[in-house]
């Protein structure tokens, strides 16, 4: 039979026990054999190790059936046990729970997975509301253009004039519109800015 007991700080009667080589609060505690009375060795987390002759298997074992165990993140996993009139008391290393998985995973929305969130959503937004700015702009200036030609009285069609051959946009490829995917907006197109911008399409 063997045990391991991880212990954070532990005190008999009160008075701190730890490394006997280092002062390490911090260690472990292990046991095996076939009976209780076998002794448990200290092992500490630079590399010492030392027998302890109050220390049993069978005191691991009582250690770990009194321990108090862990509900919430905040609470400590204690023990407290009388072995030979001396009272041996403290904290072990906390084992995972619960409440410590559902906290991690609150940060883990909180701090990594809401702010990406939230940056593609702006991303999204920015997508759709820069074709209507640029077809909004575009619409003024031919307005702009319009008044102006009032304003100079105008001039006389040429009638040599032959119009250009309109070349297809290579951005939407002359369909006037670009599809787009959004779980934000029921639109499923935007306009072409480029265009609505040179007047291509009417």
């Amino acid at each position: 039979m063997r045990a391991t007991l991880k212990i954070e700080t532990m005190t008999i009667d009160g008075h701190p026990y730890g490394c006997p080589e280092c002062g390490s609060a911090s260690f472990t505690l292990d046991g095996s054999g076939l009976y209780d009375g076998a002794p448990a060795w200290g092992n500490c987390w630079d590399g010492h190790s030392w027998p302890d002759p109050l220390i049993t298997l069978g005191v691991l074992r009582q250690i770990n059936e009194a321990r108090s165990g862990r509900e919430r993140a905040e609470d400590d996993d204690t023990f407290e046990v009388e072995v030979g009139g001396a009272v041996l008391a403290g904290i072990l290393h906390p084992e995972v729970t619960a409440d410590d998985l559902k906290r991690a995973g609150r940060v883990y929305w909180q701090k990594l997975v809401k702010p990406v969130i939230r940056k593609q959503k702006r991303r999204a937004i920015g997508a759709v509301k820069r074709p209507v700015r640029n077809a909004v702009a575009s619409t003024k200036a031919a307005a702009i253009g319009a008044a102006w030609g009032i304003q100079a009285g105008g001039t006389e069609p040429d009638p040599d004039y032959e119009p250009e051959p309109v070349i297809k946009c290579a951005a939407c490829n002359g369909k006037g519109h670009h599809a787009i995917e959004s779980r934000l907006h029921k639109t499923t197109t935007v306009r072409c800015s480029v265009c609505y911008g040179t007047g291509e399409i009417d």
